[in-house]
């Protein structure tokens, strides 16, 4: 039916007849007979020169037949790949004829979402996802042959599973063969893939289908694929080299470059320097501390377990609404209040609260933040864990730069807290999930209790790029001594462990051997190798921020006699 894609022909190319097929994306009459037509299709756009084309519209699928020529001096389109060359003597064949798209295809045009996700077989037609899907493809394609170039098995595992505690909701489906029973389909294939452990298939990966009943985001949807991967004797260095090789030849792969060794920051550093344990450092305005500048401070606001500030470059422009607007957003995170200082020419500085510092204060505080005459400075004083919470996110409103700016900024992030609270029982709150392996060098403090287990590090890791997390592995416990004394801390007894996790901790009375894994996101690599700050533009058929399929209307309601087989009944609705 064809010869060539559009997009494919080049000046080469002049001389040679061809027959190509598409969509009608443009025509231009010319003459009273003569028209230009330019014809897409997933390559990209050729213009052909037709005569008598007043029947074809906009996004009738045709068939053109012509010869490739060089086009007139002075009429090439240096934008286009195929800008040198046209078909002309075109006869056109129509294969299907189209109604007006309901919202031009042009990337030029914006177009509400709802709209362009209830017509996504109309949208998908755009230079824009087609890209991304482009895109998409060499990531998956990259991604399975680094694997396999690694001694990586692919291996799929089962979509219908049993419920397992993983932190978000499950989507359930209900059991017609065993009315009142549910599967569940995973949340990730974490347990399966350790199985494969035990099973001796010693390296797993599987770019594997996950879903989640959580509230949806820019970077989140309830079903995203990610690159899951395992394997046995092995430590944390190995995973973190085995992911690394992946994703840099997944980003190799689109832009052509191979960025470097990808840079290890502690999660302590992380927090008290960032904020966030997803840390953008595309940019500086790092928190600085200055606790002990303030340890005897006779300003009561400051009189805190910790005092931070962030220095803004050029910020002392701001006028007081906008600082009112700062202190405004640092209370809706959380803060107390926000105080600010400007920095004026002799670098003395200007705030409502300065009268009620000392010089030396003052003095260190223009030291400490390295403030120059212009700058912004911004401090917080309250418990740890809200300061640097309320300074990193006022850091991300103030300095983050768009998704495309700044290049690829990769980043892992290790030594992760293995317990992240303690409850009002006094036991720890897991910060992973239980089977996380204690670093090496804290495993004695599972002994001290109490405060002390909010010091002990885990072999968690997590990999992150310009500010998104992109996933998340760990060292896993093989050891039943280790699992049970983790188990008991966290007060899951042996029938709660059996209930929860039976299956696994029985396959491990077999022989586990030391494992470590990871996941990661693909969607949201390709957003960013795409430079997209939302997800949904780079996967076909996406939901909508509040989990609606505009395109089939799902969710939807089930037949009363699909319910009645399943043994459903539906409550009334609750008020």
């Amino acid at each position: 039916m064809r010869t060539d894609y559009c997009g494919e022909l080049r000046a080469d190319d002049a001389g040679r007849e061809v027959a190509v097929c598409g969509w009608v994306a443009t025509r231009r009459e010319h003459g009273e007979h003569l028209a230009f037509v330019d014809l897409r299709d997933r390559s990209g756009v050729v213009q052909c020169v037709v005569d008598g084309a007043h029947d074809l519209r906009s996004e009738y699928v045709v068939r053109v037949r012509g010869t490739v020529r060089i086009r007139p001096e002075g009429t090439t389109n240096p934008a286009l790949p195929t800008g040198d060359v046209e078909i002309g003597d075109a006869t056109v064949e129509v294969l299907s004829e189209a109604e007006p798209p309901p919202f031009p295809l042009t990337d030029r045009v914006e177009t509400d979402e709802t709209v362009r996700l209830r017509h996504r077989y109309v949208d998908l037609r755009r230079d824009r996802l087609q890209r991304n899907l482009e895109v998409r493809a060499t990531v998956n394609a990259a991604l399975r042959t680094a694997m396999a170039r690694q001694g990586f098995t692919e291996v799929e595992t089962p979509m219908l599973i049993a419920s397992t505690p993983e932190g978000a909701r499950d989507f359930v489906v209900p059991s017609r063969l065993s009315p009142g029973s549910f599967y569940a389909l995973p949340q990730s294939p974490q347990l399966f893939k350790q199985l494969c452990m035990v099973g001796g298939l010693d390296r797993y990966y599987q770019i594997a289908r996950c879903l989640r009943d959580e509230d949806l985001r820019a970077d989140r949807q309830f079903e995203f694929m990610q690159l899951d991967l395992e394997a046995s004797f092995v430590g944390q260095a190995e995973v973190l080299d085995f992911t690394a090789e992946a994703v840099l030849d997944a980003v190799e792969a689109v832009t052509g470059e191979r960025p470097g060794a990808v840079p290890t920051m502690t999660w302590h550093d992380a927090m008290e320097r960032f904020g966030s344990d997803k840390p953008d450092v595309r940019f500086g305005l790092e928190l600085v501390e200055l606790t002990e500048l303030f340890s005897a401070t006779g300003f009561n606001a400051f009189k805190a377990p910790c005092v931070k500030g962030i220095r803004v470059p050029g910020g002392a422009d701001r006028t007081r609404n906008q600082l009112d607007a700062l202190t405004d957003d640092a209370k809706r995170y959380g803060a107390k209040g926000l105080v600010w200082m400007k920095v004026e020419a002799d670098r003395t500085l200007t705030s409502p609260v300065a009268k009620f510092l000392s010089d030396v204060e003052l003095a260190g505080l223009v030291d400490a933040l390295e403030a120059a005459p212009g700058d912004l400075l911004l401090l917080v004083a309250d418990e740890r864990p809200t300061v640097r919470h309320v300074l990193g996110l006022l850091r991300l409103s103030l300095g983050r730069p768009p998704v495309t700016e700044g290049g690829l900024n990769l980043l892992w992030v290790v030594d992760f807290p293995l317990f992240e609270s303690l409850d009002d029982q006094g036991r720890p709150v897991s910060a992973h999930h239980p089977f996380t392996m204690p670093n090496a060098q804290d495993m004695h403090l599972l002994d001290e209790g109490g405060e002390a287990l909010l010091d002990i590090r885990s072999q968690a890791y997590d990999l992150v790029l310009n500010g998104w997390e992109l996933g998340s592995g760990s060292v896993r416990i093989h050891r039943p001594d280790i699992q049970s004394k983790v188990f008991a801390l966290l007060g899951i007894g042996d029938e709660e462990a059996r209930t929860k996790f039976g299956f696994l901790l029985e396959a491990f009375r077999y022989g586990a051997p030391p494992h470590a894994g990871f996941a990661f996101g693909i969607d949201r690599l390709v957003a960013l190798l795409a430079g997209e700050e939302n997800i949904r533009e780079v996967i076909a058929f996406p939901k909508t921020q509040s989990g609606t399929d505009p395109l089939t209307s799902a969710p939807t309601p089930i037949d009363a006699d699909a319910l009645t087989e399943l043994g459903l009944r539906l409550l009334p609705p609750t008020t």
